[in-house]
């Protein structure tokens, strides 16, 4: 207890567990402004959504990277339904004219039915880049939108990630990503384009076993704020979007490094579990919502969304939660070579139902 001074000089006691009605009243008012700040926030985003129209996609030019398989061609798919007009850069030519013959046959059903053409090329090679722009503009007379998907994934404990490794993350995820931007900004200025950046969840929170792509893919997001700060001004909006786990088949073409039977029995296993992972079809369009509502940077997935939230409000607790995580993968092994997905495959997964769909479906196979 502590004495405190009457008005007419006699001695209250106040508990020094209690506090004043001024302070009180200053947390009642901090509270409140919280909630209006709040509440703010939520009005000015569904003002947003109502006064920014959607974007049209109907007849629009689309260059897709990674466009041959696995998210690439789902996210081809969903934007073919909307009727836009597709180029696609990849590498593998075989690949491409599979994917072309699937966009095809699905563009028969669409009226006027959207054009597909495919560009054989490395996203890290610019003359690539800057040819497979000049096709969209060649096909179609115009490019207004650049969808940034081909990606590199190596999963492994850091001691057997070289740095060669991380360097050529950083120039297909983070590298390619500007330059191919740069590329095509004459085209998108003069359209009022759009530009979608395909990060990950690993680009907001770095997992163990991803180290050279999750720090290519926090480079990535922060080269989509980058552009979206500077682009504004020109009537070019950047979208990032930030994936969880996706049944997209696509850990056959991973590079896995460290024991690799063990590494990918994991790696493909958590990619095609059905509570956490979400379908391609199904991030596909909520990417290309995203992109026609010209969002700044979303998460696509719940788990991705909580994970995300988790990183934010406690920082700490996460970083220990995944330092714990780390202990229970596998450890590292005694060669830096890597392996591609599908040279470490076992007979669990091979088994693996889900797996082997998303594979046929997406071209993976």
């Amino acid at each position: 207890m502590k004495p405190v001074l009457g008005s007419r000089g006699g001695v209250r006691l106040m508990s020094m567990f209690g506090s004043s009605p001024s302070k009180r009243s200053g947390k009642r008012r901090r509270r409140g402004s919280k909630r209006a700040l709040l509440l703010s926030a939520v009005l000015l985003v569904a003002v947003r959504r109502v006064m920014i129209p959607p974007y049209p996609l109907a007849g629009k030019s689309v260059l897709i990277t990674g466009g041959s398989r696995g998210l690439g061609l789902a996210l081809a798919r969903e934007l073919l339904r909307y009727g836009a007009n597709l180029t696609l850069l990849a590498r593998d030519e075989a690949e491409l004219r599979r994917a072309e013959a699937d966009l095809k046959a699905r563009a028969l059903g669409i009226s006027p039915p959207p054009q597909i053409q495919i560009v054989a090329g490395d996203v890290t090679v610019k003359a690539d880049l800057e040819r497979a722009v000049e096709a969209a503009i060649s096909a179609y007379g115009r490019l207004d939108v650049v969808a940034n998907v081909a990606g590199i994934i190596q999963s492994g404990p850091l001691d057997n990630v070289t740095d060669e490794e991380f360097t050529q993350s950083m120039a297909v995820n983070a590298f390619a990503p500007l330059h191919l931007t740069r590329a095509a900004l004459p085209y998108l200025r003069a359209s009022g384009g759009r530009v979608l950046i395909v990060a990950s969840l690993a680009g907001k929170v770095a997992v163990p076993h991803l180290s050279s792509y999750s720090v290519s893919k926090f480079a990535a997001v922060g080269l989509g704020q980058s552009l979206r700060a500077e682009l504004a001004q020109d009537g070019v909006s950047v979208t990032t979007v930030c994936p969880g786990l996706m049944r997209t088949g696509s850990p056959r073409h991973a590079q896995i490094k460290g024991q690799h039977r063990r590494e990918y029995a994991l790696f493909a296993t958590l990619d095609n579990l059905p509570l956490i992972s979400l379908d391609a079809d199904k991030a596909a369009q909520r990417i290309v919502q995203a992109l026609i509502r010209g969002e700044a940077e979303v998460m696509i997935g719940g788990p991705a969304r909580l994970l995300n939230l988790f990183q934010s409000l406690a920082p700490q607790l996460s970083a220990d939660v995944l330092s714990l995580l780390n202990r229970l993968l596998p450890g590292p092994g005694s060669s830096d070579a890597a392996l591609p997905g599908r040279d470490a495959e076992s007979r669990l997964t091979r088994a693996n139902l889900v797996k082997r769909a998303a594979e046929q479906s997406l071209n993976e196979s």
